[in-house]
């Protein structure tokens, strides 16, 4: 019997990142971390910056950013509608560092309104790169 696998779709406003059978999705959702298997029930849920890892069928691990969106899950399919979305190799440590940086000085600056709602979500996107970044060199450590 073949392994159960699961179809994943990763679009952005942009281009669509990656369409193909998967073992198993990790997704941050707003709520806490979702793991989605084949034959997950169906769901609806807004997704926080942070990360999507899959398991693709040779059993090789995938790591994108994700800067939020929506998932959709169905027991054969899940459907992620990113803002914005990076393979998490092409992310750049001194930019990410960078970003922090500038968040948390304008965090410093604005305490209230549209300005200081936009620092916090930059603040989250960067921090969720950094963490991203950390993973993946202790990875590559192992």
């Amino acid at each position: 019997m073949a392994d159960a696998q699961i179809q994943l779709e990763i679009v952005s406003a942009e281009k669509s990142l990656f369409s193909g059978a998967v073992k198993r999705v990790l997704v941050s959702g707003k709520l806490g971390d979702l793991g989605i298997e084949p034959g997950h029930a169906a769901l609806l849920s807004p997704l926080k910056p942070g990360h999507i890892t899959f398991t693709q069928l040779d059993g090789e691990a995938a790591l994108f950013y994700i800067s939020g969106g929506l998932l959709e899950v169905q027991p054969d399919k899940v459907t992620i509608l990113a803002d914005t979305c990076v393979r998490g190799d092409e992310l750049d440590a001194s930019k990410a560092q960078a970003a922090k940086e500038a968040a948390t000085a304008k965090l410093a600056e604005s305490h209230s309104g549209a300005d200081y709602a936009q620092a916090l979500t930059e603040l989250a996107q960067a921090s969720a790169q950094i963490r991203m970044i950390k993973e993946l060199r202790k990875g590559r450590k192992a």
